[in-house]
């Protein structure tokens, strides 16, 4: 079934469908992000008015809705121009106002006939000791009582667009929305007491209560749950796709692992043995590996790397490393070739820099098979790189290699193996959201001899003395990053841009100490600023934060983060990972102007009190949010209407678990429930998903 199925058709025609919705309301809808009757369906109202009857307005506590029944007592028509129109009624305890202006005398004689008796709701406001309602919302004679909602949605609003509109738009929709075979599993159902999908979208847009409004109210998780489980089956989906692919066994002998283990002068943590283990597992199997290693700054992913990279190279094949930068592929390259020498393999770097005879030296060598682990930047997968017996595929992701990318990674047509690191730990709902599609190994210790790195607060009004410091560091030998937030100076944010520190600091400790880097240099600049960092031969390295991920001076114990509150917190923590990767103690100096903000103090002090980045990285999803926290833009990660990852990372592990059950007893979604998870893909817009549902 891969076309859109009947039933949905009426949900994904024209806006202008919908009664009451012109192509000028359509347009407005637009800006909210609705353009099918669809969307109004998960476009959920986000507060809500009690309008049920009360007595009087006398115990109201203003600016609150109230609504009372009232006889009109008298008309009081403005004495000036301008001045308001008013009504004077009493309910059954006191005598209050409404109050009109611009409003029509022969409308409101004929509305609010003197005598007679009506129901009024409104805003109660308090003038000159004189309870007021202006411009009630509703005022209807009695026997019409029922007409007012007791309990009225309030939806988000956009300009064009009036909440009346959106009650008559959504109550169209929903008229609209068909029955369908249901999706989630029925013990599920019965242990959650989740409504049905149709009685849920019901019951969530036409709230009885503040408690319908709340995120746990029945009808609301179980809608919030279908957006989930979509997502998640999407992700199980490919896969699953990945996994049909026949994979390569590679089975390791642990002879090089063993001569590289013996080289070591520290012994690996349990969480790095344990990382290699389950890695050694998935390349064993026939089977394709798709797998992601998450770590802390500092814990250890490079060498687990390179114990996958070398079950590989046992295995008689080959295996590629790619950076998302040619500084971290240098890096990576120092990092590894002294401990592949020995081991005894021959381990090259490809980038977009080599040219002509040498690219050309490489290439031949790499599909002669005489390269064994190539470590390089995206250049490794252009059409002309052609490995002899290509293995496993290592990729330092940082964020900048979505779900997209490691499918078109895996269609080259290899069956390799696939490993993706990330250095920053991500909060356990976001990697469920992010990574789904994979499995995943966790680093979550240190290895011994890192020491605590000293992290302290200071206001920029101290930065003399800081410099001062610096300059008695200096002169004992130490090195130091100081980290600036914009590379140029911008009028409207009063931030330091890393030229104009470059130039003070070398105005107070010499030409020749400090160095710049900064993302709008070239390469060659970049790279010798870094290598006379590295080689000592600068002492100080001023820096945007080009050099937040990866790079590693373990002589470097210092780092100045100035303006530390405009950067996040995970931001932050990875920055001052950069320092004690040496035998010094380190320091990480947050320089922040004062007066804070709330969120600005609270993020420094997190990152005082702690070094554990999972615990960072839950805080900073606390308190920015999913998008925020990887970015929308480059995350991957996906957009929900109505769930809350935050909030709800539980129903997302469920849902997790619950789509690789369905798909494992059910792979091609045949059973009743297999057709309608069909039918929730198609509402939910997971076309990709469909093509992947296999059909043979």
């Amino acid at each position: 079934m891969s076309t859109r199925p009947e039933a949905l058709f009426p949900l994904f025609a024209d806006l202008t469908t919908l009664d009451g919705v012109g192509p000028k309301t359509a347009e407005h809808f637009k800006h909210m992000a609705i353009e099918r009757p669809r969307d109004l369906l998960f476009t959920l109202p986000n507060a809500g008015v009690d309008r049920r009857l009360r007595g009087s307005v006398r115990d109201a506590v203003p600016p609150e809705v109230v609504t009372v029944e009232v006889e009109v007592k008298r008309h009081i028509p403005p004495t000036a121009r301008g001045r308001p129109y008013r009504v004077e009624v009493a309910d059954a305890e006191t005598t209050f106002q409404l109050v009109f202006f611009h409003a029509r005398d022969e409308y409101l004689t004929r509305q609010l006939p003197i005598g007679q008796r009506r129901v009024i709701s409104g805003k109660v406001e308090v003038f000159d000791n004189i309870a007021q309602i202006v411009h009630p919302e509703y005022m209807v004679p009695v026997e019409n009582a029922e007409t007012i909602p007791l309990y009225e949605p309030i939806y988000p609003l956009t300009a064009g667009i009036t909440q009346k509109l959106m009650f008559r738009a959504t109550a169209a929709t929903l008229a609209k929305a068909p029955e369908l075979a249901e999706w989630i599993d029925p013990h599920l159902i019965k242990k959650e007491q989740w409504p049905d999908f149709q009685t849920a979208l019901a019951q969530a847009h036409r709230p009885t209560s503040s408690k319908d409004m709340s995120t746990d109210a029945p009808a609301r998780r179980r809608l919030a749950y279908d957006e989930l489980l979509a997502h998640q089956l999407t992700l199980a989906l490919a896969r699953a796709d990945f996994a049909k692919a026949k994979g390569i066994t590679s089975v390791g002998t642990g002879r090089l692992q063993g001569k590289v283990l013996k080289s070591l002068p520290y012994r690996p943590t349990a969480a790095q043995l344990r990382a290699i283990g389950e890695i050694a597992d998935n390349m064993a199997k026939p089977t394709r590996m798709n797998r992601l290693l998450q770590g802390d700054v500092g814990a250890g992913k490079t060498l687990v790397a390179l114990m996958a990279l070398l079950i590989a190279v046992e295995a008689g094949g080959q295996g590629v490393m790619m950076a998302p930068t040619e500084i971290l592929a240098r890096q990576h390259l120092e990092g590894l070739q002294p401990l592949a020498e020995k081991a005894g393999v021959v381990l090259e770097l490809l980038t977009g820099r080599d040219k002509g005879g040498e690219r050309a030296a490489k290439l031949n060598a790499l599909a002669r098979g005489d390269i064994q682990i190539l470590v390089g930047t995206h250049a490794v997968f252009q059409k002309d790189v052609i490995f002899d017996d290509l293995r496993l595929a290592v990729v330092d992701e940082q964020h900048r290699f979505g779900v997209r990318q490691r499918l078109e990674l895996g269609a080259k047509g290899r069956a390799v193996d696939v490993l993706v690191m990330t250095a920053t730990p991500i909060p356990r709902s976001l990697a469920l959201a992010q990574y789904g599609d994979m499995e995943v190994s966790v680093l979550d210790e240190k290895p011994p001899g890192r020491k605590p790195i000293a992290t302290a607060l200071a206001s920029t009004a101290r930065i003399d003395e800081v410099v001062e410091k610096l300059r008695g560091a200096i002169g004992d030998g130490r090195q130091a990053y100081w980290v600036c937030p914009l590379v140029e100076e911008s009028e409207a944010v009063d931030l330091t841009s890393a030229q104009e520190r470059f130039k003070r600091l070398r105005a107070a400790l010499g030409d020749d100490v400090v160095g710049l880097v900064h993302g709008q240099m070239p390469h060659t600049e970049k790279d010798a600023a870094m290598a006379h960092f590295v080689a000592g031969k600068t002492s100080v390295l001023v820096a945007t934060t080009v050099i937040e991920v990866g790079v590693n001076v373990p002589n470097a114990s210092i780092m100045v983060i100035e303006r530390a509150e405009h950067f996040g917190l995970a931001q932050l923590h990875q920055l001052r990972g950069r320092v004690g990767r040496g035998s010094t103690a380190s320091t990480c100096l947050l320089l922040y102007q004062a007066p804070l903000s709330e969120g600005g103090k609270r993020r420094l002090e997190i990152l005082r009190e702690t070094e554990d980045g999972f615990r960072i990285a839950e805080e900073d999803l606390a308190m920015r949010g999913a998008g925020d926290l990887i970015g929308h833009a480059q995350s991957g990660l996906p957009r929900f209407r109505i769930a809350d990852l935050e909030r709800q990372s539980a129903l997302l592990a469920l849902a997790q678990s619950d789509a690789r059950k369905l798909l494992n007893d059910d792979p091609r979604l045949e059973t009743p429930r297999g057709q309608g998870a069909r039918h929730l893909l198609w509402l939910m817009e997971q076309e990709k998903a469909i093509r992947l549902i296999s059909v043979g």
